[in-house]
C-alpha cells in the first residue's frame, strides 16, 4: 500500500510539474468593430440590411420610377430575400421629378441611420437637390436613370454617387447622328423644361448637330407645367426646322406632341423626344399625334443574354411588359450594392455585421467588368458605370393603340 501510495504522489507532482511549466494560453484578442471615416453601420444579429428607393412614383412621370424599382425588387427575389444570412429590407420615397420634392425626399431618407444605400434617384433635379444631403448621411448612392451629364463632373460630383444609367453625352450624341445621317435633316430645333436632364441633353444635341454641318434654328425653353406650347411652338415654326427635339418628361412632352402639328408650317415636322418620355402613359396622354415619333432611350436589343430572363421574371411578377426604360438599370444598380456590401461586411462575435460607408463606397468605385443585365459594368472614377447603349425607336400605331412601348429599335449607331 505505501508503494502504491508513493507511486500516486510521484504522479500527481509529475502532472503539477507538466502544468507548471506548460506555456500559458493564449488570450482571444477582444473584437474591435472596423474603423471608417463617414462612419459604420452596425446590424445586430436579428436586424435586416437596408437599402432605400428614391424614385418617382406617382402622377404623370410616376412610371419612371416605378419600372425601376421594380428592378430593384426583382433584384432582391434573385437573391433570394437575403444577402450574409439577412433578411433584405427596402422601402423608400417618392421623390416627385422634381428639386423640392427630391430635397424633401432626400430629408427624409437622411434622417434614418440604418440605411446603407440608396437607389435612386429617378430625375436629375431630384439628386441636384437633395444628394447633398444624403452624401452627407454618408449612404452610398446609385441612379439607375439620372443621365445630366454634370452630375459625374468631378467638380460637381457629391461623395458616395454612382450611376448606372448612361450619360446624356452619349444619347444627345446619338440622337443628332440619326438626325443627321438616317433622316438626313439639316435644320433642327430644341425645347427643354428648364431642368438638368433635359436642359442636359438638348444642350447635347445641338452641339452635336451643329458639329455634324446641321443649322440649329431654335433653343426654347418651357415650364414644366405649362399647357399651351402653341405661342413657343408658333415661334419655333418661323425657323423652318425639319425636327424638333424635346427631351422632357411625360406631362409637358404629351402636350408638345399633340399640338406641334397643328401649327401652320409644322405640319411636317419630324418629332424627337427621349427617354424621359419613354412609357406606355406617353402615348395615353398624347394619343394618335406619338404615331410616328421617335424616342430615343437605351438599346434593349444589345443588353446582356440575361434580359430575356429578366423580362420573364417581370411578366411573371407583375403581369405586364415593363412600363418604361430602366427597369435593368434598377437591377443592375442594386446587383453592385449588394456585391459591394458583401465584400466590405465583417461580422462580430455576436452576429453583428458591421459597414464602414466609405469602404460600402470605395467597394462600389472598384466595381470591374460586374455580368449585369445592361451590359458589363466597370465604374470610372467619376461614378459613370454604365455600359452605354443608345437606340432610337419609332412609336407605331399598334404602340399607341395597344399602349406598351417597342422593344425593338428602329435605328441605332
Amino acid at each position: 500500500m505505501k508503494a502504491k501510495a508513493l507511486f500516486a504522489v510521484v504522479l500527481i507532482a509529475i502532472a503539477l510539474v507538466a502544468v507548471a511549466c506548460a506555456p500559458a494560453a493564449t488570450p482571444t484578442p477582444a473584437f474591435t468593430p472596423p474603423a471608417d471615416p463617414v462612419g459604420v453601420v452596425k446590424i445586430g444579429p436579428s436586424d435586416p440590411i437596408h437599402i432605400a428607393y428614391m424614385m418617382v412614383t406617382s402622377g404623370p412621370d410616376g412610371t419612371l420610377g416605378i419600372d425601376s424599382r421594380r428592378g430593384v425588387e426583382i433584384a432582391i427575389d434573385d437573391k433570394g430575400g437575403k444577402l450574409l444570412d439577412r433578411s433584405i429590407k427596402l422601402d423608400g420615397q417618392d421623390s416627385g421629378c422634381g428639386a423640392e420634392p427630391g430635397q424633401a425626399a432626400a430629408a427624409k431618407l437622411a434622417a434614418d441611420a440604418t440605411i446603407l444605400a440608396v437607389v435612386g434617384s429617378s430625375c436629375s433635379s431630384e439628386i441636384r437637390a437633395g444628394g447633398p444631403a444624403l452624401s452627407k448621411a454618408g449612404f452610398s448612392v446609385v441612379s439607375p436613370s439620372n443621365t445630366a451629364p454634370d452630375l459625374t463632373d468631378p467638380a460637381k460630383r457629391f461623395a458616395g454617387y454612382f450611376r448606372t444609367a448612361h450619360n446624356d453625352k452619349v444619347q444627345g450624341a446619338v440622337a443628332a447622328k440619326f438626325a443627321l445621317t438616317q433622316l438626313k435633316l439639316k435644320t433642327a430645333a430644341t425645347i427643354h423644361d428648364g431642368s438638368p436632364y433635359a436642359q442636359g441633353l438638348a444642350t447635347v444635341f445641338a452641339d452635336e448637330f451643329k458639329k455634324g454641318g446641321g443649322n440649329v434654328v431654335a433653343q426654347e425653353a418651357v415650364g414644366p407645367d405649362d399647357k399651351d406650347f402653341k405661342p413657343v411652338l408658333t415661334k419655333i415654326a418661323a425657323g423652318k426646322p425639319e425636327i424638333i427635339f424635346y427631351p422632357i418628361f411625360i406631362a409637358a412632352g404629351s402636350l408638345i406632341t399633340a399640338q406641334a402639328k397643328t401649327i401652320p408650317g409644322l405640319e411636317k415636322v419630324e418629332l424627337m423626344s427621349a427617354d424621359g418620355t419613354f412609357s406606355p402613359d406617353m402615348y395615353k396622354a398624347a394619343g394618335k399625334a406619338a404615331i410616328g415619333m421617335y424616342q430615343s432611350s437605351p438599346d434593349f436589343s444589345a443588353f446582356a443574354a440575361g434580359y430575356t430572363d429578366f423580362l420573364a421574371k417581370h411578366q411573371k411578377k407583375y403581369n405586364e411588359k415593363p412600363v418604361s426604360a430602366f427597369h435593368a438599370h434598377g437591377y443592375d444598380a442594386a446587383m453592385i450594392i449588394f456585391a459591394a456590401i458583401e465584400k466590405v461586411a465583417v461580422k462580430g462575435p455576436d452576429g453583428s455585421l458591421y459597414i464602414g460607408r466609405q469602404a460600402l463606397r470605395d467597394a462600389i468605385q472598384k466595381t470591374n467588368g460586374h455580368k449585369g443585365v445592361t451590359g458589363t459594368i466597370t465604374c470610372d472614377a467619376n461614378g459613370d458605370c454604365a455600359d452605354p447603349k443608345i437606340a432610337v425607336y419609332k412609336v407605331t400605331e399598334d404602340n399607341v393603340n395597344k399602349l406598351v412601348t417597342p422593344d425593338k429599335p428602329f435605328w441605332k449607331p
